[in-house]
């Protein structure tokens, strides 16, 4: 059984990755995905020049963390035991709590801890070094876009 957890880990970890390639604006920002699990991905996107927001401190731009945030927490949507075939964003809220440190790459953790028929909810952090020092926070809800196979009418 444990063979058939780690196969199945592997597939989800390709099919998030692909997922990343796949959006232009993702595979632009470099991201990648670090860990996925049931509900649950970590991700993150190496610091760039071609990101700065404010080229007198260095710090990343607001929107290369909001993307971030973004994807990693449909990553986590999609790879919940609930499994959509797809997924959107419906909603989603960032609190920016300070600036990312210049020259560290970023990392975010999302959680979706909720599906019902139609819409997925999900936390995530955004955070450098620390996850218990955020950069930022978000909460968001998703589409639950099933595939024929879900039982759905």
């Amino acid at each position: 059984m444990a063979d058939d957890d780690q196969d199945l880990a592997d597939r989800t970890a390709a099919l998030a990755q692909a997922f990343i390639n796949a959006i232009p604006h993702s595979r632009e920002l470099g991201m990648r995905l670090v860990e996925i699990g049931r509900g649950t991905a970590e991700m993150m996107v190496p610091y760039d020049d071609r990101f700065i927001g404010d080229p007198t401190t260095g710090v990343m731009h607001g929107g290369v963390m909001t993307a971030l945030l973004d994807s990693c927490s449909g990553a986590a949507v999609m790879s919940h035991p609930e499994a959509p075939a797809g997924t959107a964003t419906i909603d989603l809220r960032i609190d920016y709590m300070r600036p990312a440190e210049p020259g560290a790459e970023v990392h975010a953790r999302a959680e979706c801890y909720r599906v019902t028929r139609n819409v997925a909810f999900v936390r995530a952090i955004a955070f450098t070094h620390d996850a218990d020092d955020p950069v930022a926070t978000s909460a968001g809800a998703f589409t639950v876009e099933r595939g024929r196979s879900g039982g759905e009418a």
